[in-house]
Parts: structure tokens; C-alpha cells; sequence
């Protein structure tokens, strides 16, 4: 997708390299509140699951967010038997609010989640980070309305997930088929660039990353589940309703007026393969060629909209110009943003003058053909005078492509010294932060007591800015909130 701002920082995907190392490749957090009866139950199954499934050193973190019951005691309780289990503590409300502490706090290369209840079969989470720890993709999810997943679950649930789901494709265009499912993975250097811009700290946090990933370009993998329905589920269905839809209309505002930063986690040019050089194939045409058409055919509907109801009130000269001024502008709007994808507000003046400068050829197309027309017949019939204007409409509508393409919206790329197109990328990792190798799980010989256990770390926030790494020495501490919007009413 292009943008009038700078290149993203996202390096280039990478497998994560096999070896023995002391961090945890996988990181699973259990967000809980008051769960004093399902999180033992779950904790359990789910350690047993991946000691017996996954080949790699992995984590469960339980994110207490808030709890007043004894959830916090039966954290501490599993932290202290079973080595791989960390418990979390946050004095604020919010699922989204301890999903993006927990996962800038964590030194995993891989992060995910799942709800307590374990609705999810686990057989679908090595599928589910699998992916990620290859570098195929930036994010995962479980999907429950993929063709090939089993679900269990109420007909009430299943119209609100479905109709949510509709809701999102409609009105954020968004192409994964499940928001909401609590089953989900990301690469953890994704995760430090993306959850600055997430704004939502409860339920909604999901779907709003979602979204943004994908407008952002980043690939996103969905894994079919098998999901059984909690009925002692304690989720206000209405009042999380209201909230995701509060929550869509916000996201849908930002990516409309272009205030998303979008461009912050894009990967780099070269790391998609449509970036790559092909003879003879101008890049992007296609796209650009079907999305200019969508364009100019409802374009031309609109012209002939408003040039019959012009010509109602005045000769088909001035029809024709207001008519084709008028739509020129919506014409130069839509190609803008649809076909050439330019996001943000820099540069819209510009491109409307060049587009008036497109416009003043068509219009003298049209009106050279309305000339003609005139000239051989004294009263030619008003279908007559339309069938002439969609003939010269076709050919103006050539020649506005091509200048559209070579003039008023240019591949920048196509402008930069070639030395600046990379074919292949060096492993940011070794600059930046690396990671280590993937470290296997001991051998059953081995025990879990000798083994060396790997350091943790908090996070100390503060708005719009990348979380800090400090010693995670006390994992029960009080967090401070992430960000200002944290004191939100609906999580206190």
C-alpha cells in the first residue's frame, strides 16, 4: 500500500533460528478475571497439552487484571509449583489492557492467547504459531467460521458473531473471518510497533488490531477450530456489542481521515513479492486497471446523473461543464485513494489542480463531440446527445489513466536511484534486537529444577510510546496504566 509518509521499521520476515537457548520461543497468556474455579483446571491442561505437543520452550503467563476474588492466590499458587507458569497482576480492569502489558513486558519471540475457559481444542495451537515461528506470517488467528470448523454453541451467539463479523466486512472492508475468537498469535517484533497504535482496552482491543494489521499489509493466518460454547460464560453480550460498535466506528473515522500511522508497520519494499521487478509488467497495473474502471463506471453514472439534471435547466454546453466538473473532482478523489492508494491529506491539492488539468481535456472531448453533433443535426433527441458523451467519455477516459498513472500519481518507487530497491534482506535481528535461538525443551531426563530459568521483565508505559524493558524481578507488581485512555468506565 502506499503512502506520502516514510517507509515502515518492520524488518523483513525471518524463520526464527533452531538451537538451545534459555528464553521461551512461545509466550501463552491467560487473561482472568475472578476465575478462581477455571484457572487451575485450565492451567493445568493447557501445561500437560504443550509439555506432551510443543518441541520448543514455551511460557503461561495469567494476566490477573483486577481480580477480587482469589484468582490472585491460585496464580501465585501455580507460579510457585510448575516452573513454566508466571503470574501477573494488574490493578486496572480490561482484557485488551493486560494483553498488550503482558506482551510488551515478554522477552518471547511468539506471544499469544486464549481465553480460561479453553472453548478453543488445543490441538489447533501449534498450527496456530507454527506460522510465525517459519516467518510466513506477522499474525494468527483461530477462526470459528471457516468452512472447516466444528462449533458448538448457542443460535444467539452464533447470529451476533455472524452478524459482527458482516458488520466489519462492510464497514472496515476487513477480509479475516473471525475477530473475536480468544485464539490468537503474534510475532513479538510486530507486536512492539502495533499495540502503540491500538487504542482499546477491552474487548474491542482484538478487532482493532486486527484491522489495522491488515490496512497495514501484514499477513494474518486463520486456523479452523473446533470450539465448544462456555455457557457459564460471564460476557455482557449487549453491552460488548454496543462497545464494538462504538470501537468500529472510531477505528473506521481514523482509517478514513488518514490519522492511522499506517505506514510505521509496513514491511520493507522487497519482502512482498509483488514489490519484485518483472519484464514487461508494469507494477500494479492490474489492480490499478480494475480499480480505475470501478471508478470511472460509477463516475460516469454520476456524470449522466447530473448532466440530465443540469440539462434541465440550462443548454447541454453547461450541462455537459458542470456536470463533468463535478464529477471530475469526485473522479480525482476516489482514483486517489481506491486505485493508486495515496493515504493522508499531503499532496490533495496538487493532485485536484492536475486533476482539473485532466478534466479541461475531457471536457474539451465532450464538448468538440456535442459540437459535432450539433453541427449535423439542429434537434438531436437527448438519447442521441448521450449515446455521443459516452462515446467520448470512453476515449477521455484512455487518456485520463495514462495521465493519472505517469503524471498525477507517479510510482515514487518507479522515481528512486535503482542502488535503493534491495533484492535480499539481512536479518534485521543481528542489528537490532536479536533473537536467540529456538531452545528445545529438555529431555525427559532432565529436570525442570536444573534447568535454567530465563529472566522476565515489566514494562513501564507512557502514551503513544514503545514500552521500555526493566527487570521483571517481582511478576505480581502494580502496573502503572498503559496510556491515558486506560481509565475506561466501562472497565472500572
Amino acid at each position: 500500500m502506499r503512502t506520502d509518509s516514510s517507509p515502515g521499521t518492520l524488518p523483513a520476515r525471518e524463520h526464527l533460528p533452531a538451537g538451545d537457548a534459555g528464553t521461551p520461543v512461545l509466550d501463552v497468556v491467560i487473561p482472568v478475571y475472578n476465575e478462581e474455579k477455571d484457572l487451575q483446571p485450565c492451567v493445568l491442561r493447557l501445561h500437560e497439552h504443550l509439555k506432551r505437543t510443543f518441541p520448543y520452550a514455551f511460557r503461561i503467563t495469567i494476566a490477573d487484571n483486577a481480580s477480587t476474588d482469589t484468582t490472585p492466590l491460585v496464580s501465585q499458587r501455580l507460579e510457585a509449583e510448575i516452573p513454566e507458569v508466571k503470574a501477573f497482576r494488574l490493578e486496572q480492569k480490561g482484557r485488551g489492557r493486560a494483553l498488550r502489558t503482558v506482551w510488551s513486558a515478554s522477552d518471547a519471540p511468539i506471544l499469544a492467547y486464549m481465553d480460561v475457559d479453553l472453548s478453543t481444542d488445543l490441538n489447533a495451537l501449534l498450527p496456530l504459531v507454527a506460522p510465525l515461528i517459519s516467518g510466513h506470517s506477522d499474525l494468527a488467528i483461530g477462526s470459528r467460521l471457516a468452512r472447516s470448523s466444528r462449533v458448538v454453541r448457542g443460535p444467539k451467539r452464533e447470529f451476533i458473531s455472524r452478524a459482527y463479523n458482516l458488520i466489519l466486512r462492510g464497514s472496515l472492508q476487513a477480509r479475516f473471518s473471525d475477530a473475536q475468537c480468544g485464539f490468537k498469535a503474534i510475532r513479538r517484533d510486530v507486536a512492539q510497533v502495533l499495540l502503540p497504535l491500538v487504542e482499546d482496552t477491552g474487548w474491542f482491543f482484538d478487532t482493532e488490531m486486527l484491522v489495522i494489521a491488515e490496512r497495514a499489509g501484514l499477513r494474518i493466518h486463520e486456523v479452523p477450530v473446533d470450539w465448544v460454547d462456555d455457557p457459564d460464560s460471564t460476557v455482557h453480550i449487549v453491552k460488548t456489542a454496543t462497545e464494538d460498535l462504538k470501537g468500529v466506528w472510531r477505528v473506521g473515522k481514523a482509517l478514513a481521515s488518514g490519522s492511522l500511522p499506517l505506514d510505521r508497520i509496513t514491511r520493507p519494499f522487497g519482502d512482498d513479492p509483488r514489490d519484485r521487478e518483472i519484464q514487461d509488467v508494469p507494477k500494479g497495473l492490474a489492480r490499478q486497471l480494475v480499480g480505475f474502471c470501478v471508478v470511472g463506471g460509477l463516475s460516469t453514472l454520476f456524470y449522466l446523473v447530473l448532466y440530465s439534471a443540469f440539462r434541465q435547466f440550462g443548454g447541454s454546453q453547461i450541462a455537459n461543464a458542470l456536470a463533468l466538473l463535478v464529477s471530475a473532482v469526485a473522479n480525482t478523489a476516489a482514483n486517489r485513494r481506491l486505485t493508486f492508494g495515496v493515504r493522508g491529506r499531503g499532496g490533495a491539492v496538487r493532485h485536484q489542480a492536475q486533476g482539473l488539468v485532466v478534466f479541461g481535456i475531457g471536457l474539451a472531448l465532450t464538448s468538440g463531440s456535442l459540437a459535432a453533433l450539433n453541427a449535423a443535426s439542429s434537434d438531436p433527441a437527448h438519447s442521441t446527445e448521450l449515446a455521443v458523451l459516452i462515446a467520448a467519455n470512453l476515449a477521455a477516459t484512455v487518456l485520463r489513466f495514462l495521465l493519472f498513472r505517469a503524471w498525477v500519481f507517479p510510482d515514487r518507487d518507479d522515481d528512486q536511484p535503482r542502488t535503493t530497491v534491495v533484492a535480499g534482506h539481512t536479518p534485521s535481528y543481528s542489528t537490532q534486537q536479536p533473537y536467540a535461538p529456538l531452545p528445545q525443551r529438555p529431555t525427559p531426563h532432565h529436570q525442570y529444577a536444573t534447568a535454567p530459568q530465563p529472566s522476565y521483565e515489566t514494562t513501564e508505559f507512557r502514551a503513544g510510546e514503545a514500552a521500555e524493558q526493566r527487570s521483571w524481578r517481582d511478576a505480581t507488581v502494580q502496573l502503572q496504566p498503559v496510556r491515558p485512555t486506560d481509565t475506561d468506565p466501562r472497565n472500572s
